[in-house]
């Protein structure tokens, strides 16, 4: 996908659910409920916002501190946004790490370190997520009796953790094992015309490449700056819990009970399934998605005004603060190329391995 394309591809899917949200679950109760509305948690939505960009950046702090890279906070505040617009624009919000791996580069940070960086501060919010799902069982089992949805969310994402974790063992413990089961899978693709025949080589050499570098960056991680690599977690802890208290102060705002603990628990899941939605920036399922949720929370003539809010607190406020700082760091067109850098290194080596390709002149 071309940076052109994402971000019309986001505003276009974001503005027609925010169109059709509206006119599908709000009535003329709802503007009377927003005119009478507690500015007072508006600004707390505010203050969280502000808040939970504090975190990250802190937290990105502490994770450079761990690879032996002291970032300053202002640069700290540029990578965090930054990443916003890039994970808007992007499939499966994974356009941020480019955009984030560039800057870091131009600060003098090598680019095996920014990888490192960026990954394990994905892998440790996604696994703190992952973490609602016993505590949901725990604290409220009852929300999810009676709720499709919300069971066919909880199960998918149940399996993928387990999954997941399984394979970072085997990933640390047995990378050989890993290797080789990638491998077969590489020769399934091949026999079902996914991996051209004379892709496999370079195909499996990449992917050995991958497996050595995420197991020697996991393994910095887990054996040098213990205390800076703990104080990341809690400010992703904290990151986190910014993030969730947006909701009940919104819904505070409009004069509705808060149940705080199963605002958090819903919210957890729903951001679980988030990262892996096809759509730029998730958009169109995020606003359609949290309004199916937050009926749940609110009446229904209000989950719709809540969910775009809690839309455009969460995600919309960065995402613009985003492309500015893309703008005056990157460019438009830079940004463009970017994107198009891993599809541009994979036609890159396809070439040096074929037969009759420039393989030894240059």
């Amino acid at each position: 996908m071309t940076f052109r394309r994402g971000v019309a591809l986001f505003l276009i899917i974001s503005i027609a659910v925010v169109v059709a949200i509206l006119s599908f679950s709000a009535d003329r109760h709802t503007m009377k409920i927003l005119m009478n509305a507690r500015k007072e948690g508006i600004v707390l939505a505010l203050m969280m916002v502000g808040a939970i960009w504090f975190c990250d950046a802190t937290r990105f702090r502490l994770f450079s501190r761990v690879a032996g890279e002291r970032l300053p906070l202002r640069l700290a505040f540029v990578l965090t946004w930054i990443n916003y617009f890039g994970c808007a624009i992007t499939p499966m919000q994974g356009g941020g790490g480019p955009f984030q791996m560039y800057v870091l580069y131009r600060h003098g940070v090598s680019l095996g370190k920014g990888v490192a960086i960026t990954l394990v501060r994905t892998l440790v919010t996604l696994f703190l997520l992952g973490l609602t799902l016993p505590v949901t069982l725990l604290v409220e089992p009852q929300i999810l009796r009676g709720q499709g949805f919300i069971q066919g969310m909880f199960i998918w994402i149940l399996v993928f953790v387990v999954g997941a974790w399984i394979l970072i063992t085997l990933s640390l413990v047995r990378p050989r094992l890993i290797k080789r089961w990638c491998g077969v899978l590489t020769f399934w693709l091949n026999r079902a015309g996914v991996v051209h025949r004379r892709s496999i080589l370079r195909v499996v050499r990449r992917i050995h490449r991958e497996i050595d570098e995420y197991n020697n960056n996991i393994r910095v991680f887990c054996t040098t700056g213990k205390w800076y690599f703990l104080g990341a977690i809690l400010a992703s802890c904290l990151y986190l819990f910014c993030i969730f208290s947006v909701l009940p102060c919104l819904i505070w705002s409009l004069g509705q009970p808060v149940h705080f603990v199963e605002c958090v628990l819903v919210q957890a899941m729903f951001m679980f399934i988030l990262y892996f939605v096809p759509t730029p920036g998730a958009s169109g399922v995020a606003e359609g998605g949290a309004m199916v949720l937050y009926k749940l929370l609110v009446p229904w003539n209000l989950a719709g005004v809540v969910a775009i809010g809690w839309r455009f607190f969460t995600e919309y406020t960065g995402i613009v603060m985003g492309a500015f700082v893309a703008m005056r760091y990157i460019g438009w067109d830079l940004a463009s190329r970017l994107m198009d850098q891993e599809k541009a290194e994979e036609k890159a080596e396809e070439k040096v391995g074929c037969p009759g390709g420039d393989d030894g002149k240059g």
